[in-house]
Order: structure tokens, then C-alpha cells, then sequence
């Protein structure tokens, strides 16, 4: 399975459109928050399933906060993280993945891109595909899970 994972797009779905063309076929696409709606406009413009959840942005909600989403036989938790306070540190996103029992945790609100592996663990932040904070151009991520686990990849436009 692949999946690809777009955050922080506010509106702007330029270049998570040209992002699809480039990186090939598929299965899923995960949007991690500002702006919900962003997600079901890629789902509407692909026809590809799409998992979306809310971010800070999304004033008047209308959509998940959390969910927790089965790629292949693993568990991924999709949060937008301003409720775990991600700008700070990642101690509540731990939390999160014990209460979930999930492998990874795709999440998004600090425009930075960030992928580790914490104690077994991938906490996993495509950045902004908008509006990157991390000095690089609008970024996102692939997810290929398989036989070797969970692979992440960050991708820039």
C-alpha cells in the first residue's frame, strides 16, 4: 500500500495536485489538518480515498480531530497535533499512540517536515505543502507500507 500524506495546505491545492501526478500510483491519501475541506477536495478531484482530520484552522470543525487509520494491517494515528502541543515536544503524541495502540502518528501544524523513529515508534510530519517553516521549498510525504513495516519518505515540490 502507499499513501500519500499532505498537512497545512489552507486552502491552496496547487501543488498537493502537482505532487499526485509526480509521485505515481496511490492507494489512500492522508491530510493532516488546516484545512479539512482541503481533504475532501483532493478526494473529489482524484477519486481517491482521502482521511482528513481538523486542524487549528478549521473554525468551525465539521470533521474528526483524531482518527486512526489501517494501512495494510497497521495501525497509523492522522492528528493534526495543536491538541498534543507539537510545537513544544512529542510527549503527548507518545501518549496518543499507547492509548491507540498505533505503530506511527502522521501529524501536522508546524510546517516543519519530520520523520523519526522514537522507541519503535514513527512520528511522521509531511511539513506544509503550502507553507513550508523549515527553510525548503512546500513539502509532503509517501507512506509505502509492506512487508519491510512502515516506510516514510519526505518529498519537496
Amino acid at each position: 500500500m502507499r499513501a500519500a500524506i499532505f498537512s497545512d495546505s489552507h486552502g491552496l491545492l496547487e501543488f498537493a495536485l502537482d505532487a499526485l501526478k509526480k509521485i505515481g500510483q496511490v492507494d489512500l491519501i492522508l491530510h493532516a489538518g488546516d484545512h479539512y475541506r482541503d481533504g475532501l477536495k483532493l478526494a473529489a478531484e482524484t477519486g481517491l480515498p482521502v482521511k482528513a482530520v481538523v486542524g487549528n484552522c478549521d473554525y468551525r470543525g465539521g470533521g474528526p480531530v483524531m482518527e486512526v487509520v489501517e494501512l495494510s494491517g497497521r495501525r497509523v494515528l492522522l492528528t493534526h497535533g495543536h491538541l498534543h502541543g507539537v510545537n513544544l515536544s512529542h510527549k503527548k503524541l507518545f501518549e496518543a499512540t499507547g492509548e491507540n495502540a498505533v505503530e506511527a502518528v502522521v501529524f501536522g501544524h508546524t510546517h516543519v517536515a519530520v520523520s523519526v523513529n522514537e522507541g519503535g515508534i514513527l512520528l511522521f510530519n509531511p511539513g506544509s505543502i503550502t507553507r513550508p517553516l523549515d527553510y525548503g521549498s512546500p513539502s509532503y510525504g509517501i507512506l509505502e507500507i509492506g512487508e519491510k513495516g512502515i516506510v516514510p519518505r519526505i518529498c519537496r515540490i
